[in-house]
């Protein structure tokens, strides 16, 4: 299977980075094709609904989430929320200049969600962005997320119990991603 991994904090002290690069590593060997994009490393300019669309890094972006079989979202909390990385991802590779929201890479995709956050009451922080996701693109939403605080580390190693909340966490993406590569419908936008 094919899956993008998209690290979307702008932290250099990420440990959401950290997940995403776990994940990457873990599905790579398990012999899955595996496309790891972070923010930090591949910027994308602010959505402003116009010229960022012809940014070369939407394009990147775009082409790595189309690809995919699944996509593993790794983000921050904060304030309560998501960072807002992930969100002017999404706004940017949502819609095209050209088609004007008439098409979207995420339509229909497998996405896993990688949270890290401050505090354990953020646990469903990422919910909005994943209704957002379900009800404009119909994606399917893993019901299996990794939420880990600093308390789950040891230095850049997670500590066992979320060690294995991770493996479970991306046993079902892959799960969901192969029983739904058969799919025969194909979504758009409508109510």
């Amino acid at each position: 299977m094919k899956f993008t991994v998209l690290s979307t904090s702008l932290s250099p002290q990420s440990r959401s980075r950290m997940l995403a690069r776990l994940a990457a590593e873990r599905l790579s060997q398990q012999g899955h094709q595996v496309t790891l994009l972070d923010l930090r490393d591949t910027p994308l300019p602010t959505f402003d609904d116009d010229a960022t669309y012809a940014h070369p890094n939407v394009h990147l972006y775009r082409q790595a989430i189309e690809q995919a079989d699944g996509v593993i979202l790794a983000l921050p909390v904060y304030n309560w929320a998501t960072g807002s990385g992930a969100k002017n991802l999404i706004e940017l590779t949502g819609s095209h200049s050209t088609t004007r929201g008439l098409t979207a890479v995420w339509f229909d995709k497998v996405v896993t969600f990688l949270v890290a956050g401050g505090l354990m009451h953020s646990y469903v922080s990422h919910h909005p962005l994943a209704l957002g996701l379900l009800t404009d693109f119909k994606c399917i939403l893993n019901p299996y997320h990794v939420y880990a605080v600093g308390e789950d580390w040891e230095g850049d190693t997670l500590k066992p119990l979320i060690a294995a909340r991770l493996e479970k966490t991306l046993s079902v993406a892959v799960e969901l991603s192969e029983r739904l590569d058969a799919r025969k419908y194909r979504s758009t936008w409508e109510m």
